[in-house]
């Protein structure tokens, strides 16, 4: 069913996923974002790692392209 799948396009980033890669893009290291929103450093990585396999891409680049491609993200 199309409806169910569009639906979870829409929420397909949790919200400190969002946050992480809004910060990626404004080219944010790692340990920037992390002291930014007062994670670790492992931290950050899970999330990015998560979106990765959310989008079954293999680098942060590509989980870019793809967030902004999906609708997700802005740049």
């Amino acid at each position: 069913m199309s409806s169910g799948k569009d639906a979870r396009v829409k929420s397909l980033l949790t919200n400190r996923e969002r946050e992480v890669f809004e910060l990626l893009v404004q080219d944010k290291t790692t340990k920037e974002i992390a002291a930014q929103l007062f994670v670790s450093e492992k931290t950050v990585r899970n999330h990015i790692s998560n979106v990765m396999k959310k989008l079954n891409v293999k680098g942060r680049s590509q989980a870019v392209v793809e967030l902004v491609r999906l609708g997700e993200l802005t740049i």
